[in-house]
């Protein structure tokens, strides 16, 4: 693929040009497949591809439709437009998805839900393999099955794959002359001790390949033979073994929804589409069963439902998450035999998008879109929630504003060393992880909550009014000292009448906990099962252990680097590779001085030095 070549000398359209789109922008723009980027100062809005770029640029600098539809709205905003050339369309269609990823523009198709599911691995190119779990599918030669967006789906597929087939644990095999307590334990068949054969191992792979696959039936078939023959034969032990395999099965598939007959790997899209917004539902169908689900909802996307859906499938598969053999859509798509094509590039092998019209796979996008249809039920049960939430909270603590936006700061140290404090934004009662902050404590390293908390607020303050980006109601991890603090921070800044405070502060057990507000003498005790009370006490601790967990890291990469830094005569290099190659500071304690040695870098003389003083004790002379 040819790498694309971006134009930054032609005059694009300046902030302060009346116009981006004029004729004479237009006239400096290739008539060649592209990609063209929105810009509102150096926010990016919106990202497309074009086959002509100039033809399509045109359009939007004649667009004659609603002033209030999402097009227009959008071009209002529009102070910038930048061009990519590309020497194909299919490069275009690429660079589109790379660009809308890293970018998140406002009016494209994001993927809140970008997560990898879980797949379940078999090593098969191992010699003796094993089954992992793993989040990114590689193109190295195993086998992979997924994805599982139901933990407990694939919890309970491992349960009786482990079971049944204890294949090794471990994840290298070395020769041993006893097997580990794994093999006592019935977990494991010990390849390494030699207590089963190559040929033997294989078989048991192999069924669960076929279980994975969906082709129960064909070992049940085999295992009831097996077992028929060890009755024959008075090897009471192995049929019972047999005998124990079947009943796992057969209860693991009673509970499997077979919904096709071909044993294929299928991912089933249906879309639904309610006033400006758009719902898409994903489901996963693997040897011919419904294995998991995922939905994503598209508040206010810019194009047609073709346009979207295409836009989604673009963003959704990857290297790492590549797609099945086909793909089902309720509708042909735009650019569809581009995605296709990128698609079986994707997967190293052929890709079929197909929108079927009857039978099962009718079924299935019906199916698809009912989910998807979903989505907009409990989207309205959540907005109803939050109403009723919303108001409580107003009239519980007497805010001036109402909550839409909740930030909580809880500082975390230890005697003043490591000291962090930790910011977390909910809006509209959802954790809102992308407005999450750190903040590493500058000004003050001896134990003072309050200075500490000082620091932190001066800073997020003049942050936001800077970007007029401000929550409604700021929740303090502590009480009224601490209260005091923001009042007067907030004072500093002009936002006691923009800003309500709130300081939650967990008090003696029969008093439970207490709210705090500027100007009442008194704290406010709610209910211990109140509503209001329960989300303030589920912000507060999220925002403890969001601090906590960053705190910890900092105070274990301190402890870490002082005990090392206690060893004479090593550098930093070295230092580094003896983490590197042994594991942690423990494993260089208890490591001899080969092993030490064999470190690169160490060599015998500095690892007799590093031994002797780890362990003076024995270097002592008498």
């Amino acid at each position: 693929m040819a790498t694309p070549t971006s134009n930054p000398e032609k005059p694009v359209a300046s902030p302060d040009s009346p116009s981006p789109l004029s004729a004479e922008f237009l006239a400096t723009v290739s008539h060649g497949p592209g990609v063209y980027q929105m810009l509102a100062k150096q926010q990016v809005l919106y990202v497309g591809k074009a086959r002509d770029l100039r033809k399509r640029l045109s359009q939007y600098a004649h667009f004659t439709g609603p002033v209030h539809s999402k097009t227009a709205v959008m071009l209002s905003q529009v102070q910038r437009v930048e061009t990519i050339l590309t020497t194909t369309e299919k490069e275009a269609l690429i660079l589109e998805a790379s660009l809308i990823k890293q970018h998140r523009p406002r009016y494209n198709v994001i993927l809140r839900d970008d997560k990898n599911y879980p797949l379940i691995k078999v090593t098969t190119r191992d010699t003796w393999p094993r089954i992992v779990v793993t989040r990114k599918r590689l193109r190295d030669g195993n086998r992979y099955f997924g994805p599982y967006s139901s933990g407990t789906a694939m919890r309970i597929t491992l349960q009786l794959l482990y079971a049944q087939f204890p294949l090794r644990r471990c994840k290298t095999v070395r020769e041993r002359q006893r097997p580990c307590l794994n093999f006592q334990m019935g977990r494991c068949l010990a390849p390494c001790a030699g207590k089963i054969n190559t040929e033997d191992y294989q078989r048991m792979v192999a069924n669960v390949l076929l279980i994975l696959e969906g082709k129960v039936t064909e070992v049940i078939r085999e295992l009831h033979e097996k077992m028929a023959q060890a009755s024959a034969e008075l090897a009471f032990e192995q049929a019972a073994l047999y005998r124990d395999q079947l009943r796992a099965l057969t209860k693991t598939t009673e509970h499997q929804a077979i919904v096709a007959e071909h044993h294929r790997n299928q991912d089933v899209f249906g879309i639904h589409r309610q006033d400006a917004s758009v719902g898409v539902a994903l489901l996963f169908v693997r040897g011919g069963m419904i294995t998991g689900a995922q939905t994503f909802f598209l508040a206010d996307p810019l194009g047609e439902d073709e346009h979207l859906l295409a836009q989604t499938i673009l963003l959704y598969y990857s290297s790492e998450r590549q797609p099945p053999r086909e793909l089902l859509l309720p509708f042909a798509i735009e650019d569809q035999e581009l995605i296709a094509e990128h698609l079986t590039e994707l997967r190293d092998g052929p890709v079929t998008l197909a929108a079927p019209q009857r039978g099962k796979r009718m079924h299935l996008m019906q199916m698809a879109t009912a989910n998807a249809a979903q989505i907009f039920s409990e989207a309205a049960k959540k907005i109803e929630s939050w109403e009723t939430l919303a108001v409580a909270l107003q009239g519980k603590l007497r805010l001036v504003n109402r909550p839409e936006t909740i930030e909580c700061l809880d500082i975390s140290n230890l005697m003043g060393k490591q000291a962090v404090g930790s910011l977390v934004c909910y809006v509209r009662g959802e954790k809102t992880v992308k407005l999450f902050r750190h903040y590493r404590i500058q000004l003050q390293d001896t134990p003072d909550d309050y200075a500490m908390m000082r620091e932190v607020l001066e800073r997020r303050m003049a942050k936001g009014v800077e970007t007029g980006n401000l929550p409604d109601l700021l929740l303090l991890d502590g009480g009224k000292g601490q209260l005091q603090v923001a009042v007067e921070v907030l004072s500093r800044f002009n936002l006691l009448e923009t800003v309500d405070l709130a300081a939650i502060a967990k008090e003696k057990a029969e008093e439970g906990e207490k709210l705090f507000r500027p100007g009442r003498k008194n704290p406010i005790l709610l209910p211990v099962h109140s509503p209001v009370l329960l989300y303030l006490m589920r912000i507060r601790d999220e925002a403890h252990r969001f601090g906590i967990t960053l705190h910890r890291k900092l105070r274990g990469k301190e402890q870490l680097h002082s005990q090392l830094d206690r060893i004479e005569g090593i550098g930093p290099l070295p230092k580094k590779r003896l983490l590197q190659i042994l594991g942690s500071f423990k494993r260089v304690q208890e490591a001899g001085v080969e092993d030490l040695a064999a470190v690169p870098g160490i060599g015998q003389e500095l690892a007799r030095q590093i031994h002797a003083q780890l362990h003076p004790e024995d270097h002592a002379t008498g």
